[in-house]
């Protein structure tokens, strides 16, 4: 028996493969379908069945192309609907994997056709669920991405304790449990870093699973979730009812364009010219109206954050090699429209004498001389509001960088602000947005609030309400 989860650190999600006998089974696989190939080929395995545990809304999954190129099928659980060939899964039906066998145990609460698979080694002893989004490490799903009529948040969560207590809650403490998402993900509001854990740990650690009754379930559950990314719903929908072959969209996107060839295309298309470089090389110089979002970070969750149409062309711009990952990335999330990449980055860019731009980045140190020698300066805090809430400069501006759609109408474009987040990634990619958008003087804090900590800036580490920008 091969248990192995395969985690992706950007995205905070887990797939798995398993293996018994010469058959497997990929759980919740990523939209590059390759390595699962390979995985299998290396063991001399057939992929016999493609596992999804749910309509996933913060990926693509890889479901459609697995299953085209290994011939595998495709299980959902009860009440799910596909445009596309799939096997629906009644509650308690078991599969077999060589000497394993899966059991998918209807969980219903983060989505309507939530499953969980529950595999039971040769002997019939139970070894681990495959939890999906119904419980993680830490917390458990979010039950607002999937309410259908009169159903409220609080209805979804009332069904979500139901079937934890009813499904899982009575399995052996020594079962294993095995997500599809760890800390960073916007599925759960407080998920541990660990990717897997014992049942009965869970039982005394998770805050969910310790509720005494199901109205304090309801109450913690619902309490404090932000709104959901806006191409939650839109990757939900691609999961439901197909996608573009991932071999096309490499094929469209993995060309190499002249600066000549690249600004030509960019004027023809309207296309969103995304440089994934690291922010403070990014800073240095740019193509003007670029907007910086770095593969160094969580790059595919800000892409579908702040880009609001998938359908958006994108050229890139990528450090030499980093071309596929670029494109890779943005598919997960289902961003399938990149037309190319700028061949010999921004170095043949300026050599063959095209506009660049910058954005002035100072140090922590620079930046607290200016502030105490002007307390009227515009700051700018871009971390989530709960980062803001635990600590913060008092002369900051609460503005998240999720909801920078929201709030750039309130800038002045004749002022200059100082911006930072937690480390300098976030806050580059709300400055290069800024400057985009016609705000000329922005200025990134390098090293972020971490930096800022060092100075002797006044703090305050209690929520309060945040000072209202004057336009």
């Amino acid at each position: 028996m091969k248990i192995e989860q395969i985690y992706t650190g950007c995205l905070a999600e887990a797939a798995y493969y398993i293996e018994s006998n010469g058959e497997a089974a990929i759980i919740d696989p990523l939209r590059e379908v390759e390595p699962y190939l390979k995985r299998a080929k290396k063991d001399n395995a057939v992929i016999k069945y493609i596992f999804e545990t749910h309509f996933h809304a913060d990926f693509v999954s890889g479901h459609i192309d697995l299953a085209e190129k290994s011939g595998a099928e495709i299980v959902y659980g009860p009440t799910a609907k596909t445009s596309f060939k799939s096997y629906i899964a009644v509650d308690g039906e078991q599969f077999k994997i060589g000497e394993l066998t899966i059991t998918a145990l209807h969980t219903p609460g983060h989505t309507s056709e939530s499953t969980t698979y529950l595999l039971t080694d040769k002997e019939g002893k139970s070894h681990c669920i495959f939890s999906g989004d119904t419980l993680f490490i830490g917390d458990v799903g979010r039950p607002d991405l999937a309410q259908q009529g009169d159903q409220t948040i609080e209805d979804m969560a009332g069904t979500l304790y139901d079937s934890l207590h009813s499904k899982i809650m009575g399995l052996p403490d020594d079962v294993l449990v095995y997500p599809a998402h760890g800390a960073g993900s916007a599925c759960g509001k407080s998920m541990s870093k660990e990717t897997f854990d014992t049942l009965g740990n869970q039982k005394q650690v998770n805050y969910a699973l310790k509720a005494t009754s199901k109205e304090q379930f309801i109450k913690e559950v619902t309490d404090g979730i932000l709104p959901p990314p806006q191409y939650f719903a839109k990757n939900a929908a691609m999961n439901k009812y197909g996608y573009e072959r991932v071999d096309d969209v490499f094929e469209k996107g993995l060309k190499p364009l002249t600066p000549s060839a690249f600004e030509s295309m960019a004027n023809l298309t309207g296309a969103l010219v995304l440089d994934t470089r690291d922010p403070q090389v990014f800073a240095k110089a740019f193509i003007p109206s670029s907007v910086n979002i770095g593969l160094n970070g969580q790059f595919a969750p800000w892409v579908g954050a702040l880009i609001t149409d998938l359908k958006q062309p994108l050229l890139l711009i990528v450090e030499a090699g980093k071309e596929e990952e670029a494109i890779t990335r943005l598919a997960r999330v289902g961003y399938d429209n990149t037309i190319g990449y700028l061949e010999g980055g921004i170095t043949a860019w300026q050599e063959a004498g095209k506009d660049i731009d910058s954005i002035a980045s100072i140090s922590a140190d620079e930046f607290e001389k200016i502030a105490k020698a002007n307390a009227a300066i515009k700051v700018l805090d871009v971390r989530k509001p709960g980062e803001y809430e635990a600590e913060h400069l008092e002369l900051t501006m609460a503005r998240p960088l999720d909801y920078i759609n929201d709030w750039t109408n309130e800038v002045n474009q004749k002022e200059t602000y100082y911006i930072h987040c937690a480390g300098g990634y976030r806050s580059m990619i709300a400055a290069s947005i800024l400057k985009a958008r016609g705000v000329d003087h922005v200025i990134d804090i390098a090293g972020g609030y971490g930096a800022i900590k060092n100075t002797s800036l006044k703090r305050t580490d209690f929520a309060c309400p945040s000072k209202a920008m004057k336009a």
